[in-house]
């Protein structure tokens, strides 16, 4: 069969997507770009906030939309809204042929045969606890890069976040399993290695083995071929000296860390059932630009929480101005069902929210384009990703760029650029996320 694929939300939903697909191509079947051409339509969805459910329901209806002219076609839903929905999502859109959570992912090429046997409707869902951690996979990045997920789940409980309810607590996927597949993958020719998981700085708690991260890192760091090892969002409680240390001590760990602190106002952070206050998120940025300098940290905040007043809003502010991030985004908070946040008093208008959003977007603007001017002039090692083929420049990104989130370095260059190789740039024009140079001589 051939089977077109639409994988929507976080890297972690990638990763999960790459071992389903490797596991359809083990059992015969072939994958197209051309949802037109599909026997099977699998959409791997978000399910997280609002704005994620809405784009995973268009993307639904829109793979639905290709049964007009193949009616013999199945539409098959996995990932976090498959999970969270589950038979929702069938009696809403009864053309969807299966829904398939998260947990049993490794059954998708038996849903497939049951399909095409006569089967309509299937659901199938296991428990939390099994969900599926490593298994053989398709690099579904370009070829240089490549994230690893090395836990499922959280315990952190944010009072706004439907995560645990959806993937479940926390369960850390076996170290030597986790290696394994960073060998693997530097095998497969993979450049820079990005740790993903709800909180990476959690791993092996479960274990009874907190700050298990560092052993981690010390081994990913001794895969050869492997440049650069990227973490992803590291949460600012386990931003622990010996975390810090071994970012420092492994050359191949990038100087960059998302930080997800959500808010500063200390009555904000305790309604979210956050851990740490003001006075604790600055001084742990603070250590992390002594201890690394030059280090990029990115953020991201929520603006418009239940009972959030103008003056923790004001607070908020005053603190991005103050911190100034390298990188940051801030969301409208999202009333998510299920959630403790959204049974709270003082829900605020979204009309509101969004404008609280805006205004820290427009303050963040500002430090970005300072911060991105003071780049001009300097010489940037850089990872070529490819080339952008309307303007002719060559697309690739420093240390300080997570792939997809962050900005490029666009470099003119009458000598090809390949990607997955490093280059140093001279840097001589920038705008708000990018950067513009020529190779340096």
């Amino acid at each position: 069969m051939k089977i077109a694929c639409i994988s929507l939300g976080c890297p972690k939903n990638q990763v999960d997507l790459d071992v389903m697909v490797h596991i359809l191509l083990s059992a015969g079947h072939e994958t197209v770009a051309d949802l037109a051409e599909a026997d099977v339509i699998l959409v791997n969805t978000c399910g997280f906030i609002e704005s994620a459910k809405t784009e995973a329901i268009e993307n639904i209806l829109e793979a639905c939309s290709y049964k007009q002219q193949n009616p013999e076609l199945k539409v098959i839903v996995t990932g976090c809204l498959a999970e969270r929905y589950r038979s929702q999502i069938e009696e809403e859109i009864p053309e969807v042929d299966a829904v398939v959570g998260c947990a049993s992912n490794k059954a998708i090429d038996t849903i497939v045969a049951r399909l095409f046997h006569g089967e309509d409707h299937l659901e199938s869902y296991g428990a939390k606890k099994d969900f599926p951690l490593g298994g053989k996979r398709v690099i579904g990045t370009p070829a240089h890069y490549a994230y690893l997920k090395i836990a499922e789940g959280c315990n952190n409980r944010c009072h706004y976040c439907a995560i645990p309810g959806i993937r479940g607590p926390l369960h850390s996927r076996d170290m030597a399993d986790c290696v394994a597949e960073a060998r693997w993958l530097a095998g497969e020719g993979v450049k820079e290695l990005i740790v993903v998981a709800q909180d990476p700085t959690a791993y092996g708690e479960d274990w009874g083995k907190p700050g298990s991260i560092c052993e981690l890192l010390d081994k990913l760091n001794k895969v050869p071929g492997l440049e650069w090892i990227r973490i992803m969002y590291a949460y600012p409680e386990r931003i622990t000296d010996e975390f810090i240390a071994a970012m420092k001590r492994n050359e191949k760990v990038v100087p960059y860390l998302d930080l997800p602190i959500q808010h500063c106002n200390d009555t904000i952070l305790k309604n979210m059932n956050r851990r740490s206050n003001r006075a604790e998120l600055l001084e742990v940025i603070g250590k992390l630009r002594r201890e690394i300098p030059g280090i990029t940290l990115r953020t991201t905040l929520i603006a418009g929480f239940p009972g959030e007043t103008e003056e923790q809003f004001e607070d908020l502010c005053n603190f991005v101005k103050e911190v100034k991030f390298d990188r940051l985004g801030c969301f409208a908070y999202s009333a998510e069902e299920n959630t403790v946040a959204a049974k709270m008093d003082g829900q605020i208008e979204q009309e509101v929210k969004d404008k609280r959003a805006e205004l820290v977007m427009q303050i963040q603007t500002g430090i970005m384009a300072q911060k991105q001017a003071e780049k001009v002039g300097q010489t940037v090692h850089v990872l070529c990703d490819g080339i952008d083929e309307e303007s002719g420049l060559y697309l690739c990104r420093t240390t300080g760029d997570a792939p997809e989130v962050d900005g490029n370095v666009c470099v003119s260059s009458e000598e090809p650029l390949y990607p997955g190789q490093f280059y140093d740039v001279l840097v001589d024009d920038s705008d708000l996320y990018d950067l513009y140079g020529t190779v340096a001589k």
